[in-house]
């Protein structure tokens, strides 16, 4: 069933990209109770699963019912484009518990008989807290080992999206983010949705967020008092888990040297030194000499986004990193 968000005038004013290691989070949760359902993400399951299969996920997964609402307190949309885990878990663990309360019941409406729902709703305060607690282990064990390489992946979605918004308008570039975005009218249909739902959005814009863990849908949510948002697969996934090294060809490692030609390789989308380091297992100084030896060589841009610098490969740079190997 279709979510329908109506648009003003003023709301198109406040449409904005974000990223949120909140939301990879608890999707990362959500994840992991459904691991047949995403085969990209098999090499980060078999990663975090022994360190995974040490916390108790139950109260989280018990507010994240299939077909009905999920609250949106444990993953409000955040308030700037580079937000911090830290700054997110903040804003969660102050929320009013009597708005967290109402967000819960409409999650545990489909087991009233659930003792854990009715401990859960009985002191909603203290499961505020549980429920950030939480969320905090599951970032640190699941989430922000890897948090450099998924950072980068949605920042290189941000700043090609961006760029798409700027040559085609915002009607096309919802075509292109996902065939289930429809634009008409002045109303964002989002198809495929759990459910029949319409908002006005009423001058709060909208905020569109890239994950890495949402693929294969697209997800519309956050009611009053949060502001909307439509989260979206991010762009490469397929990619993420792989090794340069998996993919460089032999002649290209033969011609720019090994690491030099993992750095091209690695660059399917734009990303930043510290993430092609973690990405690559080299130290940050020499990516960045490769990058800088690489751009001087025609094969790399580079460009500034937010707190760093992004590179990709210039035309030259992706034929020569299409070559089998």
């Amino acid at each position: 069933m279709p979510f329908h968000l109506h648009f003003g005038e003023s709301d198109l004013l406040r449409c904005r990209f974000a990223l949120s290691p909140l939301w990879e989070t608890q999707a990362a949760v959500r994840l992991l109770a459904h691991p047949g359902a995403h085969g990209y993400h098999l090499p980060w399951l078999r990663r975090i699963r022994e360190d995974a299969a040490a916390l108790d996920l139950t109260p989280l997964w018990l507010l994240m019912p299939d077909g009905g609402h999920n609250p949106d307190f444990v993953s409000p949309p955040p308030v700037g484009p580079a937000t911090t885990f830290e700054e997110e878990i903040a804003g969660v663990r102050a929320v009013d518990p009597r708005v967290a309360r109402d967000d819960m019941a409409q999650a545990l409406a489909g087991r009233p008989d659930s003792p854990a729902g009715r401990r859960m709703l009985a002191d909603p305060a203290r499961t505020v807290r549980e429920l950030a607690d939480l969320l905090e282990r599951a970032w640190q064990v699941m989430v922000e080992p890897h948090w450099p390489r998924l950072r980068a992946l949605l920042e290189a979605d941000i700043a090609y999206h961006s760029r798409r918004l700027a040559e085609v308008g915002f009607e096309r570039l919802l075509g292109e983010i996902s065939p289930q975005l429809r634009w008409t009218d002045s109303t964002l249909t989002v198809a495929g949705t759990r459910g029949d739902h319409t908002r006005v959005l009423g001058g709060r814009g909208l905020v569109l967020m890239p994950s890495v863990f949402v693929w294969p849908d697209v997800v519309g949510g956050h009611e009053p008092p949060w502001q909307p948002a439509v989260i979206y697969p991010a762009r490469g996934i397929g990619g993420l888990w792989t090794r340069a090294a998996d993919r460089t060809p032999d002649a290209l490692a033969r011609l720019l040297g090994r690491a030099r030609a993992d750095v091209l390789c690695a660059l399917d989308e734009p990303a930043g030194t510290s993430a092609l380091a973690h990405r690559l297992a080299l130290a940050p100084s020499s990516v960045s000499a490769h990058l800088s030896v690489l751009r001087a060589a025609g094969l790399l841009t580079s460009r500034r986004y937010g707190h760093q610098v992004l590179y990709e490969r210039t035309p030259l740079g992706i034929a020569l990193a299409a070559q089998e190997a």
